[in-house]
């Protein structure tokens, strides 16, 4: 930007004045929200100051000439009207989800011409869903910005110049809130969904990979457990990971048997689709949890490598506080994005991921539970009863013996949707509730 007497300015990557040379300059760099002079210092030779801090703060510029008593110039920060360029594309897909309803509200509050830089296939689904707002690639950055901010993890920025407050303080979608000077809230992006179901059946979606170890529910029965619980219920279970399986070295992780494989590189908005057609999504700290979150689905997310503060709010985060948990958000703890099998605290022990190891099937089981009773009751309808939950069948079983006590009876194998049958008895019982013809001498009673 042009300013007089050849100052030049911008509020890109900072706040930036390039005063010119040949003759003495004062420059004064204003916090005017917190009303704190961050700079301000004499140039003997002219040049370029930037200041220290990146994120977003209401910068007052003040020039002085070196014979002038008064300021040559001065200019605020004022992004209304102006281009104003968001960038987030280096960060994963979460991170992208996490951050994107950031810049949008940033944007829309102060009434700037916002651009946001990610990744491609996201930009398919914000993009006809935020008419207002232009997303673009890496390659299309433009040049003429009024302003720019970066949205990313910064690791090791121990003086908060490039954000206010640590990731790990703050959670990965407030933390996007504060670098741009909004209430730090998550706020969740609109995006472009297709309306139609994949399917007619009621299903559910789960996801089971993760970036490292850390991130997967290590229980080695859960996820077989929770399928076949939600198959009981008449669900069909759709898996939407990107690779059926994952891993290194000795250590893999396979899609859940019994799920319907719809794993794959396949378009995002295919994903989105499978998402916001479901009853639910079971996944972990990932990708596509936020994903599920956009898309307004109701999430059950497991894991205890993160505090719940991290992602995004669901009354179904499983964690258990009994065990070691929480690493991720442990400012003492420098997370390690090479070390696949990154345990800071318990790395190669008996006590290796039991943040998530020690998660039981059955606490996940019972949100679930807790989940579907939070459904719609047409939703409800679709399923079998409540009460043939599998948490619940000794109650049945019980009762059924007391209504056929002293009868013998012939297990049947039970057929998808239908209830338990007790077959009649074959021959008189006895007294003792055993048949007068299966008495044998010798024979345990």
């Amino acid at each position: 930007m042009e300013g007089p007497k050849g100052i030049r300015f911008d509020f890109n990557d900072g706040c930036r004045v390039d005063v010119p040379s040949g003759k003495k300059w004062r420059v004064q760099f204003r916090d005017t929200g917190t009303d704190t002079v961050l700079f301000d210092q004499w140039l003997d030779q002219g040049g370029r100051v930037q200041s220290a801090k990146h994120y977003y703060l209401p910068f007052q510029i003040t020039v002085w000439e070196e014979s002038e008593a008064e300021p040559v110039f001065q200019h605020k920060c004022d992004l209304y009207g102006k281009k104003v360029v968001v960038h987030m594309e280096l960060g994963g897909l979460g991170d992208h989800l996490a951050w994107v309803g950031q810049a949008m509200a940033f944007g829309r509050q102060h009434k700037a011409e916002l651009v946001c830089v990610v990744r491609a296939d996201l930009a398919e689904i914000l993009a006809p869903a935020n008419p207002d707002i232009t997303f673009v690639t890496a390659d299309k950055v433009p040049t003429d910005s009024y302003a720019s901010y970066k949205v990313l993890v910064f690791f090791d920025d121990v003086s908060r110049n490039w954000q206010p407050l640590d990731y790990r303080q703050a959670g990965l979608g407030r933390m996007g809130a504060y670098m741009l000077g909004l209430t730090p809230e998550n706020r969740r992006p609109d995006i472009d969904i297709e309306d139609k179901p994949p399917i007619e059946d009621p299903y559910v979606v789960i996801a089971v990979q993760g970036s490292g170890l850390g991130k997967m529910w290590n229980n080695p029965y859960g996820w077989r457990q929770v399928v076949q619980f939600l198959k009981s219920l008449g669900y069909r279970v759709i898996c939407i990971d990107q690779a059926r399986v994952t891993g290194v070295n000795t250590v893999w992780t396979h899609i859940p048997h019994g799920v319907e494989d719809e794993t794959g590189n396949r378009p995002l908005k295919e994903r989105a689709r499978w998402l916001k057609h479901a009853d639910f999504f079971i996944g972990l700290s990932s990708g596509l949890s936020w994903l599920a979150w956009a898309a307004q689905t109701k999430v059950v997310m497991v894991g205890g490598f993160t505090e719940d503060y991290n992602e995004f709010e669901t009354p179904w985060r499983i964690i258990n506080r009994n065990v070691c948990h929480g690493c991720a958000n442990d400012l003492a703890i420098r997370l390690d994005l090479k070390d696949y099998f990154f345990c800071p605290r318990h790395k190669n022990t008996d006590r290796a991921f039991e943040c998530s190891r020690l998660i039981s099937g059955n606490q996940v089981i019972q949100a679930c539970s807790d989940l579907i009773l939070d459904l719609p009751q047409e939703k409800r309808d679709r399923l079998k009863l409540f009460s043939e939950m599998p948490e619940r069948p000794k109650k049945v079983v019980k009762a059924h013996k007391a209504k056929e006590k002293g009868a013998s009876t012939k297990k049947v194998p039970k057929k998808s949707g239908e209830k338990k049958s007790v077959a009649k008895p074959t021959a008189k019982a006895s007294k003792k509730g055993t048949p007068k013809s299966s008495k044998k001498k010798g024979q345990p009673q």
